[in-house]
């Protein structure tokens, strides 16, 4: 779920724990559109958490503690050791389900073959000890990198009481988090001892924190929920303007145009030069099939954050749509930049794809289609697409460069 203000809003957040950590503030906190709680890492490049674990928090602290933890994990290594154990439990795993069919094919002996299957569950089992050791090392560096950042450690506290009793009820019903977390007791009553010894309170004012994280919060639960929930909580925003924002957001969502602008109005007399504000008012005008006005609050907010690669997306989108051979020629610029700042950016190869085909260079509208299949995992469809490309574009150019990276990367993917 790509929100250049939500990202904002919690990249801001994030600075000082990742900064504790050593991370220096680089690795994006992205926002994947669940509704259940969970948070995780898969790689060093990036933090993930639900939409559900944001809007179950209560405090900027809380959500400070979960990027602190995952950031932990990176860390600590435990991404390297963690896929290096797992592929050694598939492999325990795999012995013992194979070994369940074969047996009880082979002797039509149900118990003998649920004994085989015993190897699987055993392999789970020590795949969790494995998880339990690793969460516990990454619960002590995350209050540490709270401690360092001055936040105290509350926070960590609060958040965790939130699964506290999980593992009482059935795995069905408990939040992914805690299956990918496992919270025994001991090892919440080994967290509240840290906590204790680090310091509960704040060192440090860091009311810039709330706000930012009212607002994330604000933002996507006024896109997440109804127009009619926003309506009755808007008030109890910590600042004025996200009260406005979070107003304009469901009159938008209710197809009032005019009423989500005259709203929009408010806050921006608030926060005059906020960019994402002016990247909102773009995504009401787009939306609302007022392009041009659209394109020019897209162009007012990439003016005041140039770098900011989702607002480069936005604009060059806004004048995609318009159409023109001019215009298309103007958003490549655009739209390569904002390609060039976020990969993980599928809408902006979609856009790409459609200038460079509109205006007949089929070589590059292949490869940006090849890119677009690649980061969506559908690599036979991205070897064919960067296989095309390879053929139209000039040998040895940097396009054709990237035609072969996708082609390496789809032939190791499918062997």
């Amino acid at each position: 779920m790509r929100d250049p203000d939500i990202e904002n809003a919690l990249n801001r957040m994030a600075r000082p724990v990742l900064t504790a950590a050593g991370l220096s503030g680089a690795t994006p906190i992205l926002v994947v559109n669940d509704q259940s709680l969970n948070a995780f890492v898969i790689d060093n490049n990036a933090i993930y958490i639900n939409a559900g674990m944001i809007l179950r928090t209560a405090s900027a602290a809380e959500l400070q503690f979960v990027i602190a933890h995952e950031a932990a994990h990176i860390v600590n290594g435990h991404i390297t050791s963690r896929a290096l154990n797992a592929q050694h439990i598939s492999r325990v795993a795999g012995l013992g389900m194979a070994l369940a069919v074969a047996t009880a094919a082979g002797t039509g002996n149900g118990k003998l073959g649920m004994a085989a299957l015993g190897v699987a569950s055993s392999a789970q089992r020590s795949y969790f000890a494995h998880s339990q050791a690793e969460e516990s090392s990454a619960d002590q560096s995350g209050i540490r990198f709270m401690s360092l950042a001055g936040l105290g450690t509350q926070g960590a506290l609060d958040v965790t009481q939130i699964f506290a009793g999980q593992e009482l009820i059935s795995e069905g019903r408990q939040d992914p988090y805690v299956r990918s977390h496992p919270l025994s007791r001991d090892r919440l009553r080994r967290l509240t001892a840290l906590a204790g010894t680090y310091g509960l309170k704040p060192t440090s004012d860091r009311s810039e924190d709330t706000y930012w994280y009212d607002r994330a919060r604000g933002k996507l639960s006024a896109f997440l929920r109804a127009p009619k929930w926003t309506r009755g909580r808007a008030d109890e925003s910590v600042a004025q303007d996200i009260t406005y924002m979070r107003l304009a957001i469901a009159k938008h969502r209710e197809a009032d145009w005019k009423g989500a602008i005259a709203l929009l109005d408010r806050a921006q007399a608030i926060r005059p030069n906020d960019p994402w504000y002016f990247e909102l008012r773009g995504q009401i005008l787009l939306e609302g099939r007022q392009f041009a006005a659209a394109e020019a609050a897209y162009k007012r907010a990439a003016d005041l954050a140039p770098k900011d690669p989702l607002i480069l997306a936005s604009l060059g989108h806004a004048m995609v749509v318009q159409g023109g051979a001019q215009r298309l020629q103007q958003a490549l610029p655009v739209l390569e930049r904002a390609r060039a700042g976020d990969y993980r950016n599928g809408a902006v190869l979609r856009d790409l794809g459609s200038a460079y085909a509109q205006l007949n260079q089929p070589g590059n509208a292949a490869l940006t289609v090849a890119e677009y299949h690649a980061i969506s995992g559908r690599m036979k469809d991205a070897r064919i697409q960067a296989q095309r490309a390879s053929d139209l574009l000039p040998t040895g150019s940097p396009s054709w460069q990237r035609a072969q990276d996708v082609l390496n990367a789809a032939k190791n993917t499918i062997e």
